[in-house]
Order: structure tokens, then sequence, then C-alpha cells
């Protein structure tokens, strides 16, 4: 029988720090309303994502994907990056 993978998450966020070896620091931003006032609020997360090549750079966009644990607190990995940075 061929196993198939389950429907992974994925977000889009801003490179904010490679000085990790192979680790870049992603923050993914959204807008979300406020559940009692119901107006717009901004959101930010920092996610330790795996960049297995060191290609990301502080600046640049992109597309990260889950995946199983890599180390204690990075279980998501670069899976495109979408735009370099200036």
């Amino acid at each position: 029988m061929e196993k198939k993978r389950g429907i992974r998450k994925t977000r889009i966020g801003m490179v904010v720090s490679d000085k990790m070896d192979k680790t870049v620091v992603v923050e993914v931003k959204r807008l979300v309303p406020h559940p009692l006032y119901h107006k717009i609020v901004r959101r930010r997360v920092k996610i330790k994502a795996h960049d297995a090549a060191n290609a990301c750079q502080v600046g640049d966009k992109v597309l990260i994907e889950e995946t199983r644990p890599l180390s204690r607190d990075k279980n998501w990995r670069i899976k495109q990056i979408l735009e370099k940075a200036q």
C-alpha cells in the first residue's frame, strides 16, 4: 500500500534573522477580527524554519511548510523563496 502525506500547513512570511546555521527566523503576520469588538487586529508570530542551503537572507519573502520536528523549536522548513531582498 502506498502511503500519502496529509495536507501540510504553509505560511508566507519575511525573514528577520539568518544568523544561525541552516536556520532562519521568519515573521508571519496576519489580520484577525477581535473576538469581542470585531475590529481587525494585527497578529504576528516568529517561526524558526530549516534552510538547508543557507540561501535566505534578511528581508526575503519566503513560503514555509510544516514538517516533522527537526529540533526543539524548529518544525517548519523553507519551501520556496518568493522574493529576494534588495
